[in-house]
């Protein structure tokens, strides 16, 4: 769930993790470390708040957008952004989400970021 936090610093911090084997994504920055050279897969859903705006979130690598996800339908007051990507990463490379515009929705795990290695190189 992303934290209150997130809409001030436009990092998508979450407070809780449901699997984080090998502790790779550090819950304290909300940053997934690449623990070796790979493919990984990554994928985000995030929901605004009931209001008449527009959300765009991008996935972040090394602190370059990769992908982004909107949401901004003026006639709907909760709608959802997701996207999806494999990349290839070098050992120590950094993916995290960041709100580049609008306010997420918080509590009852209505946003979820996943992250994982599908082959390693």
């Amino acid at each position: 769930e992303p934290s209150e936090m997130s809409n001030r610093t436009m990092t998508i911090y979450f407070d809780q993790v449901l699997v984080n084997i090998g502790n790779h994504f550090d819950l304290a920055s909300s940053i997934f470390v690449a623990p070796r050279k790979g493919i990984y897969s990554f994928s985000f859903h995030v929901v605004k708040v009931y209001n008449r705006q527009t959300i765009q979130v991008s996935l972040m690598q090394n602190g370059y957008p990769v992908i982004s996800a909107f949401a901004g339908d003026q006639d709907v007051t909760r709608e959802a952004a997701s996207n999806g990507v494999l990349l290839h990463m070098e050992r120590e490379d950094k993916v995290h989400l960041k709100l580049e515009r609008g306010n997420l929705m918080g509590g009852w795990k209505y946003s979820t970021f996943s992250g994982f290695l599908v082959f390693p190189l």
